[in-house]
């Protein structure tokens, strides 16, 4: 029962720390959806090479899409003509990141860390692109796509309302079970996983790459719910580079998207981007371990709720209001009124 109210507690505390740093990345990502819309992206991403292949990467980078979400998005620019690199590239890229997750991993790993993961989802989405672009435009993009996409990118209507409805309505609905998931995981590896416990693997440089690799691969976490798992695998002792490594793999990728992915970038395709994928992480981690120093932040302070002010905890509070509120329309319409 111990064990059970620690882990809640240093969930709880996680998730008062990044809080209001979510509240204003929901904030801003409510503006871009209106300044910023998926029919401005999906004009600017028709043709090969390597700008096209750059600009989606850019546009990419602050879009708060999680690996699911962004799915429906990509598929829809293939439907409107999008080529492959393009579409590869946004795909790689807009589930990094996000001005939500940027603003929380500055919070909780530091600007540096921030800052070094916006680079590696611009650098995996660019080589990814260029390397589909390589392979050859796609024969097509069936009726799955079609089904995929949903309806299309509705416009850029200026209204506070539509900023509201898309930050604290859409967003912590699309990624708030994902999000607390993060949360949940973090406080029970800091709790119930001893610190010695990844002794064998956390120091062995690529070895322990590959480790959280294949944790991070298939499991289905946000860019934001990544960022407490990567602080927990920095309490365990793994290093930057390998807490990078999932901050990249863990978001971009999940077992639920590779189905659909093949339908509209082809199997083979979807096979050279995950593995294209796996080989920039993995590089990436190694640089960032061999040439970047980081001050490695304090986890027990985190997860203890040293530092944490009053507003820390009201914020926490006001984001799990948002979060139920924003899914509670959808448990409750049965029928339509």
């Amino acid at each position: 029962m111990n064990y059970l109210v620690n882990i809640l507690i240093a969930s709880w505390n996680m998730l008062s720390l990044m809080a209001p740093f979510l509240l204003m990345g929901f904030f801003v990502a409510g503006l871009l959806s209106v300044y910023l819309p998926v029919s401005f992206v999906q004009r600017h991403l028709g043709r090969p090479g390597a700008l096209q292949v750059f600009k989606a990467a850019l546009l990419g980078v602050p879009l708060p899409l999680c690996s699911c979400s962004v799915i429906p998005v990509a598929a829809s620019l293939r439907r409107q003509g999008a080529e492959r690199g393009p579409t590869a590239s946004f795909l790689a890229t807009t589930p990094q990141t996000g001005v939500d997750s940027i603003l929380a991993t500055a919070a909780v790993l530091g600007g540096v860390f921030a800052l070094v993961r916006v680079l590696m989802a611009l650098v995996t989405g660019i080589i990814i692109g260029l390397v589909m672009d390589r392979l050859g435009s796609a024969a097509g993009v069936g009726d799955e796509a079609e089904a995929a996409s949903g309806s299309k990118a509705p416009s850029p209507a200026r209204s506070w309302r539509k900023v509201w409805s898309y930050g604290f309505v859409k967003l912590p609905r699309d990624i708030g079970n994902a999000l607390l998931l993060g949360v949940l995981v973090s406080g029970f590896l800091s709790v119930w996983v001893p610190e010695d416990f990844f002794a064998g693997w956390a120091g062995q440089g690529i070895v322990s790459y590959l480790v959280v690799m294949a944790i991070g691969i298939p499991l289905y976490v946000c860019s934001t719910g990544s960022i407490p798992i990567a602080l927990s695998l920095l309490h365990l002792g793994f290093s930057p580079g390998a807490a990078l490594v999932f901050l990249v793999t863990g978001p971009a990728t999940n077992a639920a998207t590779f189905t659909t992915l093949s339908k509209f970038l082809g199997r083979y395709s979807t096979l050279v981007y995950l593995a294209v994928l796996a080989a920039t992480s993995l590089i990436g981690g190694l640089l960032f371990d061999r040439y970047v120093t980081v001050p490695l932040p304090d986890v027990a302070e985190h997860l203890h709720g040293e530092g944490l002010r009053v507003w820390h905890y009201f914020s926490g509070v006001l984001m799990l209001g948002i979060i139920t509120a924003a899914r509670w329309p959808k448990t409750r319409r049965i029928a339509p009124v």
